[in-house]
C-alpha cells in the first residue's frame, strides 16, 4: 500500500511552548495530511491539512478569522490538497473516503472539497459536537462552519467498525477497512476523539500519531510541554499515558510519525522536479 504525506502549511511556534526546557527560538511546524492507496477503497485521504477555506473562506465566523490572524499559517501552495491530488492524476471527486483524525481546523478545513467522500471519524466525538453550543465548541477548538452541511449523512463512525488487537504494545483499535491494514488507535489528550492510524502493511509498522505531541523530540525524550500548552489540551492528564504507549511502540521496532514535527520523513512527498 502506497502512503505519502504532504505539508499543507507552515506554522511558527516558540520552541519552549512545544518542548519542555526548549528555547524561545521559533520552530517552523509542518501541517501534514496523508494520502494512501488502498486496494479496495482506492485513494484515501488522512485529514486535509490547512486549506484556504480556513483562512480566507466566506463562511468563516469572527473567531475563525481571529484564529487565523493569531496563528498566521503560511500555506504551502505546491502541497495543498488539490495540487497534490493532480500530481497523482486524481480529482476531488476521485476521493471516496477521508479519515478525519479529529475535528481541529488544521485537519478538517478542506472537507467541503470532497463531495463524493464518506468521512471516517469518531461518531462519539461528533455526537458531543452536536450537543454543544457554538461557543462551547469554540472552547474545544472546533469551528463548526468548516463541516460540510451533510457531514453527518456521510459520517462512517468508528463505533461501527470491527474492534481488533494487533500488537501487545498498542491498545486495540478499529479495523477501518476490515482487512487489518489500517487500524484506528485511540490517542486521548490533545483533542476530543483524536485517534491515530496504525499501518501494518509497510516494511516497518508505522503509527501516525497525529497531534499526540508537536515534536518527536518531546515524545522520545519525555519532554512534554507543560503550562501554557496544557491549556489547549482536551484532557491534559491523558497526554503522558498516550506518550508512554508511543514510546513502547518505538522501543519494540515500530515507527511513529507526527503531524507537526518539522523533520522530513521517508513518507513525506518529494518536491516536484521542474
Amino acid at each position: 500500500m502506497r502512503l505519502v504525506f504532504a505539508n499543507s502549511a507552515w506554522v511558527n511556534a516558540a520552541e519552549r511552548l512545544i518542548l519542555r526546557g526548549g528555547s524561545w527560538k521559533n520552530v517552523g511546524l509542518r501541517v501534514r495530511y496523508g494520502l494512501f492507496f488502498h486496494p479496495a477503497a482506492g485513494p484515501v485521504l488522512v485529514d486535509t491539512g490547512y486549506t484556504p477555506e480556513a483562512l480566507s473562506g466566506d463562511r468563516r465566523g469572527l473567531m475563525l478569522r481571529l484564529y487565523g490572524a493569531l496563528l498566521k499559517p503560511d500555506l504551502n501552495a505546491e502541497e495543498q490538497v488539490l495540487p497534490v491530488l493532480r500530481r497523482f492524476g486524481l480529482s476531488p471527486d476521485d476521493i471516496r473516503a477521508v479519515i478525519v483524525t479529529h475535528f481541529h481546523a488544521d485537519h478538517i478545513s478542506g472537507l467541503s472539497l470532497f463531495r463524493n467522500a464518506r468521512f471516517i471519524a469518531s461518531d462519539a466525538a461528533w455526537g458531543r459536537v452536536k450537543a454543544r453550543t457554538r461557543r462551547q465548541n469554540l472552547r474545544h477548538g472546533v469551528f463548526t462552519e468548516l463541516f460540510p452541511p451533510d457531514f453527518e449523512a456521510r459520517l462512517e463512525g468508528l463505533s461501527a467498525k470491527r474492534g481488533v488487537q494487533t500488537r501487545e504494545d498498542v491498545p486495540g483499535g478499529a479495523d477501518l477497512f476490515d482487512d487489518g491494514s489500517v487500524i484506528a488507535v485511540d490517542l486521548p489528550g490533545h483533542a476530543d476523539g483524536q485517534f491515530g492510524l496504525l499501518f501494518n502493511g509497510l516494511h516497518r509498522p508505522l503509527l501516525y500519531a497525529v497531534d499526540a505531541q508537536w515534536l518527536l523530540t518531546a515524545l522520545i525524550e519525555n519532554r512534554t510541554p507543560g503550562f501554557p500548552a496544557t491549556l489547549i489540551a482536551e484532557e491534559a492528564a491523558a497526554i503522558e499515558p498516550t506518550s508512554a504507549m508511543l514510546r513502547r511502540f518505538l522501543s519494540t521496532g515500530g515507527e511513529v510519525m507526527l503531524c507537526h514535527d518539522p523533520a522530513p520523513t521517508p513518507y513525506d512527498l518529494a518536491p516536484e522536479v521542474s
